[in-house]
């Protein structure tokens, strides 16, 4: 997939589709001040579920146009989604505690996605706002991360995205070093989890 293919993609994801991010953006808002305030432990991660999900149904499925984003974005995006609203059923009461340092940080960066993306140089459509692949992850990675209970497959899929974003410089989209930092940081946290099982 060329640079200019990935634009004019995003290009008409935006156009199309600013207003059902704005309503999804608030929502997701609202479900992780919830959980993080402990009233409905649950809300984060069925929030997170279904931004993936729209982000695999939408962005890939209906706006995507190669391969890749068809045959792997879309699958990934989908388990990811599923495995989201499953481990929001399954746990409920699972506590998500108030974001680290680090997860600050990361948290900060999400919010700062599309500012970076203007301080780039690229305009709406064409430039990357907060409900789109890579800010999702990277969001999705900031906010699991301070969940008690992890699906170590789930972190994994996220990381496997998160790492991708060596592509930013592939793309000339450099906003998605924050991906990548997000993806370095998912790495951490699934090497702590796998050594807290053995």
């Amino acid at each position: 997939m060329d640079a200019q293919a990935f634009w004019v993609v995003i290009g008409a994801y935006n156009q199309h589709t600013i207003a059902a991010q704005a309503v999804l953006l608030v929502f997701l808002a609202f479900s992780v001040i919830l959980s993080y305030q402990r009233k409905n432990p649950w809300m984060a991660k069925f929030a997170l579920g279904i931004a993936n999900l729209f982000i695999g149904i939408v962005f890939f499925a209906w706006y995507g146009t190669e391969p890749i984003q068809k045959y792997f974005a879309l699958p990934l995006y989908l388990l990811c989604g599923g495995l989201f609203l499953y481990e929001g059923w399954r746990n409920k009461e699972d506590i998500l505690e108030r974001p680290n340092l680090v997860q600050s940080l990361l948290l900060l960066l999400y919010v700062c996605y599309p500012l970076i993306s203007a301080m780039l140089g690229n305009y709406f459509p064409q430039m990357v706002t907060y409900i789109m692949p890579c800010p999702v992850v990277s969001l999705s990675i900031a906010v699991y991360a301070g969940c008690q209970k992890k699906n170590k497959l789930l972190l994994a899929l996220l990381t496997v995205w998160g790492l991708t974003g060596i592509k930013s410089v592939i793309f000339s989209a450099y906003e998605d070093l924050i991906l990548l930092a997000c993806g370095l940081y998912g790495v951490m946290l699934l090497v702590h989890e796998v050594r807290r099982k053995i």
